[in-house]
């Protein structure tokens, strides 16, 4: 949008902005510190446009930074569809996600919470989507028995499950649409707490060990390597900077050092060891067979289209089962619990004020949305916000929207490509395994640190966590190895109970939320002191006149906007820019008041007739 002119009264200006805040803060009481804005002076934000070339180029670099995290989750979710390493269709997989990110992306940061957020696979729809796998009429037949398949027939296997899937997040996902257009995160947020959020986000992670071992066992030397490349990377050389030509047209060529360690270790540690691993498969170091070689799955490569368009329904329709959509719920709030946190991050680092409650509302549904179009598309999994990218854009300082919007645009490009796709198929998975056993334990760790607001000396906390994740691995494996242990003479509530008990993250968030919101327990103590904080009104951004005028138009949907606040039934909608929850509070309370005085009056004339037919 474009900037909007300076104010000239700038004592009303500050008293205005001062009341914005104070009201958003009000209506989102997890608006703790991390919604203070940014410090440190930003080269773009959020509403300036840079240069064309200059926002490709930063849209480029966060492609590639939600590349590698994206890409892994058909690496981990193929396998328990029961699709063949050599399967085409891998790649198809990996093009469809990428593309429906990109198409997601684009909706958030224009019309959704319009700001600069990128969208992604989740890992957080993998547990519940194992959870489903797992039931015995979905479980993968023998090897020996798929040896024995046509073609046709395995197609047919894997994509029965593929639907199974794609209903149970079309279905969910429309009750995280129904949270964000209705309103419902601030009433939900009162009951969410550290130690609601911790065990769930925490068990993320420590469930997905398995695959994680798996893929890394098949070649331990080089999963170690991208394992120590990417620690190296990401943290002993963060503060070096890589000197790269750079040009100018009033200065010429010159050499600029950027922070390409921070940026990109994951990507480069992928590269490096891919390249090493290509190298030993040309010279025969590696031996006809071996997990690490590069020419494992060159057919899929080979065989891929240049060109593939994905499209709805791609799979066949999706199918429901109640079973599937109630596991998958488990994974809907987890990730939208996480998107809230990520808001009010990318707000404060991208130098706007925190998002008032009509555009967090509207992000949450444009993030259901795009797990339903996911559903729709056939991507497997749903989309969520990036924590990696967000942080990009404190590296970088820039923090425009028009950059992601960029980066949206390239997703949707490379989704097309189907090449591109196939290329990162044939990635050994030695090295996969390597980049799950840090991104896995990354996630656990993002859990953890929502311990900073707790007292950890509290045996009442020390109980509620240890036991929530201690309990929902315990529960989990055992529902795993008696699969058929639940029998209560109904099919569906059985498959119901074996989903949800099966699901350690729904398992341990439950617990989490119970025991915390039961057992006695000091705000303080349970880090609800801390958590529900309000970020000082008076703390402005690096620039002033920005600050202001973010809290005007950052977060308004461009074009329509005026017209909204124009109109008397848009004040009503807890999603639009006109949303005025004043307005809502005071029809509420006039309603009730005439209810009660018209139920007043009806018992006063039923009264009255009850004492004339009595005399």
């Amino acid at each position: 949008m474009p900037r909007l002119p300076a104010i000239h009264n700038r004592q009303d200006d500050d008293i205005t902005a001062d009341a914005d805040v104070d009201q958003q803060k009000e209506e989102n009481p997890i608006a703790e510190s991390i919604s203070q804005p940014h410090q440190h002076a930003l080269l773009y934000s959020v509403d300036d446009v840079p240069p064309w070339h200059l926002s490709c180029l930063l849209g480029f670099q966060h492609y590639l930074m939600m590349f590698g995290g994206t890409i892994s989750v058909p690496f981990i979710l193929t396998p328990a569809l029961c699709i063949e390493e050599n399967d085409p269709v891998r790649s198809a997989i990996v093009s469809t996600i990428i593309f429906v990110s990109g198409i997601i992306t684009l909706l958030q940061c224009t019309v959704g919470i319009r700001l600069p957020i990128v969208q992604g696979g989740t890992f957080a729809f993998l547990v519940p989507t194992f959870a489903i796998l797992n039931l015995p009429e979905w479980s993968c037949p023998a090897p020996e028995v798929m040896a024995n398949m046509t073609y046709e027939d395995k197609t047919e296997l894997w994509q029965l499950r593929m639907r199974e899937v794609q209903g149970a997040i079309v279905v969910a996902s429309v009750f995280q649409f129904a949270i964000g257009v209705f309103g419902i995160v601030g009433l939900i947020l009162r009951f969410i707490t550290p130690l609601t959020i911790a065990p769930a986000i925490v068990m993320v992670g420590l469930s997905l060990f398995g695959a994680a071992g798996n893929m890394a066992g098949k070649h331990w030397g080089v999963s170690a390597l991208t394992i120590i490349l990417v620690i190296v990377f990401s943290q002993y050389l963060k503060h070096v900077k890589c000197p790269l030509p750079t040009y100018q047209k009033e200065h010429g060529w010159g050499i600029k050092k950027l922070d390409i360690f921070t940026l990109l270790p994951v990507l480069l540690s992928i590269v490096l060891v891919w390249t090493l691993c290509a190298i030993l498969t040309a010279s025969g170091a590696l031996q006809l067979g071996s997990p690490a070689r590069t020419d494992n799955k060159i057919n899929i490569l080979l065989e891929a289209p240049w060109f593939r368009f994905p499209y709805p329904f791609q799979w066949g329709l999706p199918t429901v089962s109640v079973a599937a959509v109630f596991g998958m719920l488990a994974g809907v709030l987890a990730s939208a619990i996480e998107s809230i946190g990520d808001y009010y991050a990318c707000a404060r680092l991208a130098g706007a004020r925190p998002p008032p409650v009509h555009a967090m509302n509207r992000g949450i549904a444009i993030e259901g949305l795009g797990c339903i179009l996911a559903g729709i598309w056939g991507s497997g999994n749903g989309t969520t916000s990036y924590s990696e990218n967000i942080g990009a854009i404190g590296v970088t300082k820039v923090g425009s929207r028009r950059v992601i919007q960029a980066a949206a645009l390239m997703m949707m490009v490379f989704g097309v490509l189907s090449k591109f796709g196939a290329l990162f198929i044939t990635i050994p998975e030695p090295i996969i395994g390597g980049i799950f056993c840090v991104l896995f334990g990354m996630i656990a760790a993002t859990g953890l640190a929502n311990l900073q607001f707790i007292d950890l000396n509290s045996s009442r906390n020390l109980l509620v966590l240890g036991f929530s994740i201690f309990f929902s691995l315990v529960l989990s494996q055992w529902m795993k190895a008696h699969p058929g242990a639940i029998d209560s003479g109904s099919q569906i509530f059985d498959q119901i109970v074996t989903v949800l008990m099966s699901t350690s993250m729904f398992t341990a968030g439950v617990l989490g939320f119970f025991l915390d919101n039961t057992i006695p327990g000091t705000d303080e103590e349970r880090g609800l002191t801390k958590w529900l904080a309000h970020p000082d009104p008076n703390v402005e951004t690096s620039n002033e006149e920005s600050g202001r005028e973010l809290t005007q138009c950052t977060y308004e949907i461009p074009v329509i906007t005026p017209w909204l606040k124009s109109q008397k039934w848009a004040a009503y909608l807890p999603f639009l820019p006109s949303y005025q929850p004043d307005v809502w509070n005071r029809k509420t309370r006039s309603w009730w008041g005439k209810s009660k005085d018209t139920n007043g009056k009806t018992a006063a004339v039923q009264m009255s007739s009850v004492e004339l037919t009595t005399a």
